[in-house]
C-alpha cells in the first residue's frame, strides 16, 4: 500500500489548493497596488496534468557516483499563472476586483476543506481496519 493509492489524486488536489490559496492572498493584498495584475491558474487544468497515469515531464537528477541514492524524478513546476482580464479596469492599472478575488478565495477554500476531509476519512478507514473494527 502507498499514498497513492490510499489518497489518489487528493494529495496533488491539496498542494495545489494551498498554493492557489497563496497566489489569492497576493491578489487581495495588492488590491489596492497601482499596476498590480491579478493572477491566477486553472486549477482543474493543472490537477488533470497531475493524475495518476499521464506521462508527465520530469526533470532528471544527474547522478555522478554510482553510490549515490537514487530518486525519483521531480514533478514538473507548477503551470505558468495567468493574468486576469478585468471585467472594469481602474485607471491606475490595478486588475484586482476585491469581490471576484473574494470568490474565488471562498471557491477554493470550500474545495480545500473537501479534500482535507476526504483524506481524513481514508485515514480514519485505515485505522479502522488496523484495528479489526
Amino acid at each position: 500500500m502507498n499514498a497513492n493509492s490510499l489518497f489518489g489524486i487528493h494529495e496533488q488536489a491539496l498542494r495545489l489548493h494551498d498554493r492557489r490559496s497563496e497566489v489569492l492572498a497576493a491578489n487581495l493584498a495588492n488590491a489596492d497596488t497601482p499596476g498590480y495584475k491579478a493572477r491566477d491558474f486553472d486549477f482543474q487544468a493543472v490537477l488533470r496534468e497531475a493524475m495518476p497515469g499521464r506521462s508527465l515531464p520530469a526533470v532528471a537528477l544527474r547522478v555522478t557516483n554510482p553510490r549515490h541514492i537514487a530518486v525519483a524524478p521531480l514533478p514538473p513546476p507548477l503551470g505558468d499563472l495567468q493574468y486576469r482580464v478585468p471585467e472594469q479596469p481602474s485607471v491606475d492599472g490595478n486588475t484586482v476586483d476585491a469581490q471576484r478575488e473574494q470568490a474565488a478565495f471562498a471557491e477554493n477554500e470550500i474545495g480545500h476543506q473537501a479534500t482535507v476531509r476526504f483524506i481524513n476519512g481514508a485515514l480514519s478507514t485505515l485505522r479502522r481496519a488496523i484495528r479489526g473494527e
